[in-house]
């Protein structure tokens, strides 16, 4: 029976991709439609509906991400140490749930403590599900890359039709007549609740098919001792919630805990390096170069949610080639769209470079990320020259420079989370893979610092001003990330040194 299959037998798989990966592609595409559909209502419903300033607003949305991010570390931790990867991405799962329906019942009264149980549930979640799809493959088998590739595009399916439609609806551009306009915004969020059940109903339908995967770390135990430290961590990670959303409804606090947490989990790899191998360990350096990197992708990268999503509500019209459309659901969803239609033509690219041993290494792709992201925010900034007098520019063109960037973070994301999975030991790639996410954290936290820059310089000023001050932000932010490419590129060597035969 299926669920009697070995982690061999799983791992010897004919064709391009283990059939496994489809369960986890579902389960990850409706949580991931849950997660982008929140994240593309938050800047716009903390300045419509909380009030708040454009500069707060950003600082908050940089908060509320750092969180979700920062807590994936947090997640994976006890996802390798006790729970297990199914037993922690079934716990977030809950808490998402959790979240989302307290939300949806009363966003403007509740809007922190729905937040704050959807930051803890995403911790536990997100890591877990990328692991398990790094375990379906051998070390060394070459159709990893396409398999995260293909992995990936789930996930951007989830975030087109979440990212899209949760939005497009709270603020009144989709179904006008179906939804009261009281309601607009419960039913946004709602939305979230909804789909994050279907994923969990998917995995656990499913996991029987994942053979040994993710169960247990701690089935060598004591039954009655390891269900004590599984509900201990249950209870303390529901005690903690209280704490995350105090800190996030208070932005300094984020900044005293990012300033701790990075260097915290530093710290802690390299007390878990010394239970490595000399050569185990310069893959651990590699790795760590690849996520410090990312941490400057993302803050760039994820304006998309800060600073870009009211650069679109004020300063885009609502047309593509005549179709009318809501510009900050296209922001928020444009990109996936894309992935969605190139993600397994690069991946088909990667293999077919590789079978020609002409496929560039990881480094490489690194920095072709970081360039195809300065040209998208150069093009963010040539929108500027085709404003009318109201400050209003082409969506059109605001969509190609997402299509140029889509192609950066298919060189960079699904690569990295692949790369997190080769470069560590089998018994801390969760860990690695949530520092992964943290790297994501401190670029959200930059995103919004970023955007918070911007939105100052532009306070007070009429539509057409912040049209240019935006647009010149983006420029300047183009600048940086084609010089981060250029390093890449130049210490490509060194890098693939340490990471020895990985490619």
């Amino acid at each position: 029976m299926e669920q009697n299959l070995s982690l061999e037998q799983i791992q010897n798989f004919k064709g391009k991709y283990p059939k496994q990966l489809w369960y986890l592609f579902f389960s990850e595409m409706w949580e991931r439609f849950c997660f982008y559909g929140m994240r593309g209502m938050l800047v716009v419903f903390m300045v419509g509906q909380l009030g708040m300033n454009d500069r707060v607003a950003n600082l908050q949305y940089g908060a509320t991400q750092a969180w979700v991010y920062a807590f994936t570390f947090i997640g994976g931790l006890f996802a390798d140490k006790i729970l297990g990867l199914r037993k922690s991405l079934f716990w977030g799962g809950i808490l998402m749930i959790i979240g989302s329906v307290i939300l949806s019942i009363d966003p403007k009264n509740f809007f922190f403590i729905g937040i704050g149980f959807t930051i803890v549930g995403t911790g536990f979640f997100k890591p877990n599900i990328s692991s398990m799809v790094g375990q379906l493959y051998q070390d060394g088998d070459p159709r990893r890359d396409a398999g995260f590739s293909f992995f990936y595009m789930g996930v951007n399916l989830g975030a087109l039709i979440g990212g899209y439609i949760c939005i497009a609806v709270a603020e009144g551009s989709m179904w006008q007549s179906m939804v009261p306009e009281h309601l607009r915004w419960n039913v946004g969020f709602g939305f979230a609740a909804i789909v994050m059940i279907i994923s969990l109903l998917t995995f656990t339908q499913t996991q029987k098919k994942l053979g040994t995967i993710g169960i247990s770390p701690l089935l060598d135990i004591e039954t009655s001792k390891r269900k004590r430290l599984e509900i201990l961590t249950y209870v303390g990670s529901l005690l903690i919630i209280p704490v995350i959303i105090i800190m996030v409804a208070n932005t300094v606090y984020t900044d005293y805990f990012m300033m701790l947490i990075g260097p915290a989990s530093i710290l802690y790899l390299l007390y878990e390096m010394k239970n490595f191998s000399a050569t185990e360990n310069k893959k651990l350096f590699a790795a760590l170069i690849f996520i410090i990197f990312s941490i400057f992708f993302w803050a760039f990268f994820e304006q998309s949610g800060g600073s870009l999503s009211l650069f679109a509500v004020n300063n885009l019209n609502n047309t593509i080639l005549g179709v009318s459309l809501s510009p900050n659901g296209v922001n928020n969803s444009a990109n996936s769209f894309f992935v969605i239609g190139f993600a397994a033509l690069v991946g088909l690219v990667w293999l077919w470079m590789a079978k020609r041993k002409i496929e560039p290494n990881t480094v490489i792709k690194f920095g072709l990320a970081f360039l195809f992201l300065a040209a998208g925010f150069w093009i963010f900034y040539y929108t500027k020259f085709f404003a009318g007098a109201d400050g209003r520019t082409s969506l059109g063109l605001f969509t190609f420079g997402w299509f140029i960037i889509t192609f950066g973070e298919l060189c960079l994301s699904p690569i990295g989370m692949s790369a997190m999975t080769k470069l560590s030991p089998l018994k801390t790639q969760a860990v690695i893979m949530g520092m992964w996410f943290l790297a994501s954290a401190y670029g959200q936290y930059f995103a919004g610092l970023l955007g918070a820059n911007i939105a100052e310089a532009s306070e007070h000023a009429t539509n057409l001003e912040k049209l240019n001050v935006y647009a010149d932000g983006y420029k300047q932010l183009g600048v940086y990330a084609l010089i981060a490419g250029i390093i890449l590129i130049a210490i490509s060597p060194l890098v693939k040194k340490l990471m020895q035969e990985v490619k």
